[in-house]
């Protein structure tokens, strides 16, 4: 499992409606965390679990003398946006268009990424989300930039 993590002032995504094709508001965060989260065929219930509690404890926020020392945990508000990313798994080592070979099938994917949501709002997170086998648009405010990958 890879997550492309964002420290962000604000974040929000809007999908395309399948019946009429208009754009609504899906999920929108403000102050938190926008974590783009793709899954590998390999991922399991498990590695789901270890990565809420990667992103729940990522030291990303400044303390009170300006350092990196702050998680999610240690906010009053812990807010994150979570979205399906399967293009973090695309291979462009040949060639110019990525293979997506490695990314796992949204059947396999999507029970995965709810578990992440699922265990992020267990410790305690405000959690919005994304819409699975939709077209999105992602806006976000990167706050510092802070911008960090992951990979269980």
């Amino acid at each position: 499992m890879r997550a492309l993590v964002q420290r962000v002032v604000r974040a929000t995504v809007t999908s395309r409606s399948d019946d009429d094709g208009t754009w609504a508001e899906v999920g929108s965060i403000g102050a938190g965390l926008c974590v783009f989260v793709g899954v590998t065929h390999a991922d399991d219930d498990a590695v789901a679990t270890r990565m809420a509690s990667k992103l729940w404890g990522l030291r990303v926020f400044d303390d009170d003398d300006g350092v990196m020392n702050r998680a999610l945990s240690d906010l009053d508000t812990g807010a994150v946006l979570v979205v399906s990313q399967f293009t973090l798994y695309g291979d462009t080592t040949k060639g110019r268009r990525p293979s997506w070979i490695d990314a796992a099938r949204p059947d396999q994917a999507e029970p995965l990424v709810a578990h992440v949501v699922s265990e992020l709002r267990s410790l305690g997170a405000t959690v919005a989300t994304g819409r699975f086998r939709t077209e999105m648009h992602v806006e976000l405010v990167n706050d510092g930039p802070v911008t960090v990958s992951l990979e269980l």
